[in-house]
């Protein structure tokens, strides 16, 4: 087939190599396209830039969440699954590819945490480097020209169809999402499964804070999502006791406690964890703080008190034991 401009677009040029099968698919905003992509110089030995079959995973994108390189996107957009297409690029659409190619090969080496998504994040780094760590990407970056993209489209999943991370999730998404892992978070806990309880939570959290960046300090959105944060790190906090990360609790609770001076559920958390490092002063004090503030909470209160004793007492006559052997 005659290569021909695509959807009227500028400075773009589709040939079809390989028929798809079935009608157009649905590209709804948040959708995920799977694909094959082979990255090429026009040049007359047509050098290989990128090719995610030799890495051996696919990449992926999600519709309409702003990717790094917006071209993908229209030239996905007019495939069907299982086609096979050579697209000709002109330096307009292809300018930012160094900086999307060096975290591509990063990850395939290894030196990122995330898999073969990548999204707009990293894109304000581009002015950081003086190089990018790659001749051939530093060379492209001096001198921008057309290049040519061989992609194989090979699937196309609604938002509904897969496990969307939430940095995917827009705003309103977000906040839905946020009672629902706190749910889910409950209910691991509640199985004992504190590992993955806690991991509920930190999502959450996450969510919360994203949204909370939009808002201005301390005014009553920010306040109300700020309430909704710091339930939800007392409840992570609660798996870290479970869990044994003492220091951990005691960190998160003292700083809500520094900005948020009255929330009782911070002072009796950071007193159990202050009963678990043997500072019988400071849990003393803080159960007495949520006495103070709560005074319903004192059969709760007076059960603590009774474990702290029980376990002083266990210390001081595992010492007393410890020096009689000595002088034994």
């Amino acid at each position: 087939m005659d290569a021909t401009l695509l959807l009227n677009v500028e400075g773009i040029k589709k040939t079809i190599l390989h028929g798809g099968t079935g009608d157009l698919p649905n590209f709804i905003t948040g959708a995920r396209v799977t694909f094959h992509f082979r990255t090429m110089k026009c040049d007359e030995e047509r050098t290989v830039i990128d090719d995610s079959k030799q890495v051996g995973h696919p990449m992926h994108i999600i519709i309409g969440n702003m990717f790094k390189l917006e071209v993908w996107e229209i030239l996905l957009t007019s495939m069907r699954v299982s086609e096979v297409a050579e697209f000709w690029c002109d330096t307009i659409h292809t300018g930012v590819y160094p900086i999307l190619s060096r975290s591509l090969r990063q990850m395939a080496e290894g030196k990122d945490p995330t898999e073969w998504h990548v999204h707009t994040c990293g894109l304000a780094n581009m002015f950081a480097y003086h190089t990018l760590g790659y001749e051939d990407l530093d060379e492209l970056q001096k001198e921008p020209q057309p290049l040519i993209f061989i992609i194989e489209l090979l699937q196309v999943e609604s938002p509904s169809q897969y496990q969307r991370e939430t940095w995917n999730l827009n705003n309103h998404e977000k906040m839905q999402a946020v009672p629902i892992l706190h749910g889910e978070g409950n209910r691991l806990f509640k199985l004992g499964r504190y590992e993955e309880a806690s991991s509920k939570y930190q999502e959450a959290i996450v969510c919360l804070r994203n949204l909370q960046t939009k808002e201005k300090p301390w005014e009553v959105q920010w306040l109300k999502l700020e309430k909704m944060i710091n339930t939800l790190i007392l409840n992570y906090c609660q798996c870290l006791l479970k869990k044994e990360e003492y220091y951990e609790v005691l960190e998160h609770t003292s700083d809500i406690l520094r900005h948020h001076p009255g929330i009782v559920k911070a002072y009796y958390v950071r007193a159990r964890a202050h009963a678990e490092v043997w500072n019988e002063a400071e849990a003393k004090a803080d159960l007495e703080k949520v006495l103070e503030l709560e005074p319903s909470m004192k059969k709760a209160v007076q059960r603590e008190l009774r474990l702290l004793e029980n376990r002083l007492e266990e210390k001081r006559e595992e010492e007393r034991l410890r020096c009689r052997n000595m002088l034994g």
